[in-house]
């Protein structure tokens, strides 16, 4: 079970955003009363033990390759302190640490393991129930799409006070049962975390008080254009996940990324600030729960970029073909985002659902993967493709989103902008691909407009806002965004000169 949050900030050090209550009921003002706080960890980490716990077996930093042969030597369940210093691996590109069941891993202070940018992984192999705690690995260099530490995506392993930076790839894999807790990803070339694993889905991960920072510093967006390939912390088929009390920070790109199939997310109490691109990409994936986060000076420049291309409104909060399910068992059968503080962000929240995306249609981008609901795309073809129930659940519907009680300040001048970057907007373009597709014409986007109950209400709106609905080109002001067919953001309040 989770560590109290309480108990878990007291430990990595942390600075409050805000003082006050920590459950408001109603949208909080930006300096009003927030639970939230910055989980600091890169600048103040916590230290390890000084000397060797009863019965650990010590690795000495001057022997290189010293904790690669004691774990080979010693049995499953072995406790390894690494004592202060540099420890390094045999200079073999594929030399790593293949641990063992219930094996732990404890840095002394100062303890650090570098791959001396020749190793591929520090940590792999299949063996569940691994524990890594106040150590530092770094200079590693994984292949793109691999990661340094649980390299093999194996279950149940904890990760814990530790700092992950500097490697190439992803500094870390995801696994099922996975406590990541307390930890710095920082400065890792394509994902701090990248929780994916081969043929599986992984359930149950906890990814709690990290400071995610500074990520893809290999810009993969840009020489893969197109490749959905980073993130301060990437997520696939995912179910069941709890993202609470991070401090995500200064990525070049996303920030969350849930991409694929993911399941049962909640997303709380995070303050996510000043990444490239969005805060928070949910993409075809369903049953979430957004709440209590801070969200601010986000997609400066992604935004500004698209801007600059077209009018499409690229979003801070994204949810890409994502929406609620009651068919697919979770802990919420909708998507519900509420007491978030949005703050300064190019563009607000968008719902977006691609008419030519579904199985089996050569526009969709993860074209491997159909829907939770019909696991074979091939059932997704002509002519059942057309007829209910497949017309319907052969593609992710945005639907079933709330969004209520959240804060939206604007201050354009902050964000150096003049338009384009005012917009809340739910929409979907013309379909017109496959030849073969049944979802030609507006259908889709007046599903989601108008049928899928997409709803925002009871928000507090600061600045010149404006809203796009049914496609790119229907740019509405507050009235006509309020009034019929849209009927949008009743109860919410707005101050257009608050804002700046």
């Amino acid at each position: 079970m989770p560590v109290a949050a309480a108990a878990l900030l007291a430990v990595v050090g942390c600075e409050s955003t805000s003082a006050g209550p920590a459950e408001p009921t109603a949208a909080p003002s930006t300096s009003e009363a927030r639970s939230v706080a910055r989980a600091r960890v890169c600048a103040e980490p916590a230290a390890g033990p000084a000397t060797a716990p009863a019965g650990a077996v010590t690795v000495d930093p001057e022997v290189v390759g010293d904790l690669a042969e004691k774990t080979r030597n010693s049995p499953p369940g072995t406790t390894f302190w690494l004592r202060p210093g540099t420890h390094r691996l045999e200079p073999d590109r594929y030399a790593q640490i293949m641990a063992k069941k219930g094996n732990r891993y404890l840095g002394a202070p100062g303890a650090v393991l570098d791959g001396g940018k020749k190793n591929n992984y520090a940590f792999s192999g299949t063996a569940d129930d691994v524990t890594i705690r106040y150590l530092t690995v770094q200079h590693f260099v994984a292949p793109p799409d691999e990661g340094v530490v649980n390299h093999d995506m194996a279950d149940g392993w904890v990760i814990e006070h530790s700092k992950i930076q500097y490697n190439s790839g992803a500094g870390l894999m995801g696994g099922a049962r996975q406590q990541v807790r307390a930890n710095c990803l920082r400065d890792n070339g394509q994902y701090g975390l990248n929780a994916y694993k081969t043929g599986n889905s992984i359930r149950d991960l906890v990814v709690e008080g990290n400071e995610i920072v500074g990520n893809n510093t290999g810009d993969w967006e840009r020489r893969k254009p197109g490749c959905g390939c980073t993130g301060g912390a990437k997520f696939w088929a995912v179910d069941g996940a709890d993202i609470r009390g991070n401090w995500v920070h200064d990525n070049r790109g996303t920030g969350l990324w849930a991409d694929t199939n993911n399941n049962d997310f909640r997303f709380e109490k995070n303050v996510i600030e000043a990444n490239d691109g969005a805060a928070l990409i949910y993409e075809i994936s369903y049953n979430a729960v957004i709440r209590d986060n801070t969200i601010r000076r986000n997609n400066w420049v992604e935004g500004r970029r698209s801007a600059e291309r077209d009018d499409f409104p690229y979003a801070t909060v994204y949810l890409s073909e994502a929406g609620g399910e009651p068919r697919v068992k979770a802990r919420t059968d909708k998507i519900e985002v509420y007491r978030n503080v949005l703050e300064n962000n190019w563009n607000g929240i968008t719902l977006w659902e691609n008419a030519d995306r579904f199985c089996n249609s050569p526009a969709n981008t993860s074209s491997g993967d159909c829907t939770l609901l019909v696991p074979d795309k091939k059932r997704c073809a002509r002519p059942a493709i057309t007829s209910e129930p497949l017309k319907a659940d052969c593609r992710w519907k945005t639907q079933r989103v709330d969004i209520h009680d959240n804060r939206f300040v604007l201050d354009k001048s902050v964000v150096k902008c003049t338009e384009r970057c005012d917009r809340m907007a739910v929409l979907s373009n013309y379909g017109t691909y496959p030849d073969w597709s049944p979802y030609k014409g507006d259908e889709v986007a007046e599903s989601i407009t108008l049928e899928q109950r997409n709803r925002w209400h009871d928000n507090v709106y600061l600045g010149a806002w404006q809203f796009v609905a049914h496609d790119p080109s229907k740019v509405l002001d507050r009235g006509q965004w309020q009034s019929t067919p849209y009927e949008q953001d009743a109860g919410s309040t707005f101050d257009p000169r608050a804002g700046g």
